[in-house]
């Protein structure tokens, strides 16, 4: 038996080296995504090592000299990016905020790009029912409106971020699914799925392994533009009051910001994670234009 799975294991080996060798051919052949991937790269070098990179405790309250605590100080050398109106340093919660931001919208974006996919895949593949059924699901999931549903199923269910997550990934697979079944309708009617079929291939066999692949650039472009969708759309939960109040987030910083009134007084306290969230964002949509590029060639004449 092991004489068999190990050249199963170097074949999934090679397959994933070379998806993640056209990935970075993809994102290296165009300049915007590049700008987009060194970006996003900071991003996540700022979450892994966020203990490490943030100079204080961000829920510590600080004091001065002359043991006052640091109520609302503007940027200086001791603190960059100033502090609330608590004390506490704002680049320390904005380190750890980033973090979570990163880490809701990459496990948001893989659950939309994951089901959206498999939705597509079974819709146009199999077709007439099926895809008739599954469409019409897409269909009444566009008609719901996104931040009102996920508010009321965090309310039903609670403030958490797997609530957050699973609102957030059970309507916008949606969009992926809709394009992606369009290229699959194309797909299962090219000669090598016919081929497939008169082969006896099951129909598993030939959606995972002769159709699926094809689909690779787009499920990333749409991966990308869900990470973006999720943290734009956990930013604004969180920005509404309704996060995890257990953790740090970009959106909770600007809550409390807001509610302190610190918009008007305080500008760094909302400026920093508003610049974070407004980079991280639009690192994911840079990095999605390279696969854009990829799955409609014509962009590259204009």
């Amino acid at each position: 038996m092991n004489q068999f799975r190990a050249p199963v294991k170097r074949r999934l080996l090679h397959g994933f080296l070379k998806i993640a060798g056209e990935q970075i051919h993809i994102i290296r052949g165009d300049r915007l995504s590049l700008i987009g991937a060194i970006i996003f790269s900071a991003f996540v070098f700022m979450a892994i090592f966020a203990p490490l990179l943030a100079p204080y405790d961000p829920m510590e309250i600080l004091r001065k000299d002359n043991g006052e605590a640091a109520y609302l100080e503007p940027p200086s050398g001791r603190h960059l990016l100033g502090t609330t109106n608590m004390g506490r340093d704002v680049l320390s919660q904005v380190i750890i905020g980033t973090r979570k931001a990163l880490l809701m919208g990459v496990l948001a974006a893989l659950s939309i790009t994951f089901i959206g996919a498999n939705m597509a895949l079974f819709a146009g593949y199999y077709k007439g029912k099926v895809d008739e059924v599954l469409m019409r699901i897409v269909d009444i999931s566009f008609s719901i409106p996104l931040i009102p549903f996920v508010i009321v199923l965090v309310a039903i269910l609670g403030a958490s971020d797997l609530n957050i997550i699973l609102a957030i990934s059970l309507f916008l697979w949606r969009s992926p699914a809709r394009v992606i079944r369009a290229q699959t309708l194309s797909l299962s009617e090219r000669p090598f799925v016919k081929a497939a079929k008169v082969a006896g291939a099951s129909d598993f066999r030939i959606m995972y392994l002769h159709v699926a692949p094809n689909l690779i650039p787009m499920c990333f472009l749409y991966a990308a533009f869900g990470l973006g969708w999720a943290v734009t759309a956990e930013s604004s939960v969180s920005f509404l009051g309704f996060g995890d109040p257990q953790f740090i987030s970009l959106g909770g910083i600007l809550h409390t910001a807001f509610l302190s009134g610190a918009f008007r007084k305080a500008w760094w306290w909302a400026a920093a994670p508003g610049i974070c969230l407004t980079l991280l964002i639009l690192s994911a949509f840079l990095i999605s234009h390279g696969y854009e590029v990829v799955v409609n060639p014509r962009l590259k004449e204009n």
